[in-house]
């Protein structure tokens, strides 16, 4: 079979026309900045990640739902901080050495994600990023957008937008109504900035 070959693009003596594009295969990957929570590993987009910072004092909030740690000062600008082990649901643990901080960003919202311990940058081929699993609570469920596949182990990848999203329903004790002038029927707004 006589094949020409011309950059990105090989003829085939059966007309027929083979693309290999690196640029193409580059678009087909996503980077993910991953974290520890226990024994489960999870990815965030690394275009809302801003910076990583170690575990600092927080400035507690009264009346805030309790997945919301306080705020800390970021060089001037005060960001809301989320414990990211209790907006899923999960027991509480002592902060240590490896426990971090995770800035990230969802348009004009910066937000402090408390996680126990930062892992990897990787690259995750789309098709190999599975839908998520329709299991669980619908507050968690919004906030995986997919399952991505890393050799033999699985990434739970996040939505950013979603785990940042403070819907009424989601408020303990709101009913589902909104308070009185924008708050979260607890007197305070959601969490944004």
């Amino acid at each position: 079979m006589n094949d020409i070959h011309r950059g990105p693009v090989r003829f085939m003596q059966n007309n027929m026309v083979e693309v290999h594009d690196s640029e193409a295969a580059a678009a087909r990957l996503r980077k993910f900045l991953t974290f520890i929570l226990g024994d489960v590993a999870y990815g965030l987009d690394i275009q809302n990640v801003t910076e990583i910072l170690g575990i600092q004092p927080t400035i507690v909030i009264p009346d805030v739902p309790p997945h919301v740690r306080g705020v800390i000062n970021l060089r001037g600008k005060v960001i809301p901080v989320m414990d990211v082990r209790l907006r899923f649901n999960l027991k509480a643990r002592e902060d240590d050495e490896k426990t971090c901080i995770i800035v990230v960003e969802s348009g004009e919202r910066k937000v402090g994600l408390i996680v126990d311990m930062v892992s990897d940058v990787l690259d995750i081929a789309t098709e190999h990023i599975d839908p998520p699993p329709n299991i669980g609570d619908e507050s968690t469920k919004r906030c995986i957008s997919g399952l991505g596949k890393v050799g033999r182990d699985v990434k739970v990848l996040l939505n950013v937008h979603q785990l940042l999203a403070f819907d009424d329903d989601d408020q303990p004790g709101t009913n589902g109504h909104n308070g009185a002038n924008g708050t979260n029927g607890h007197g305070t707004a959601p969490l944004d900035n």
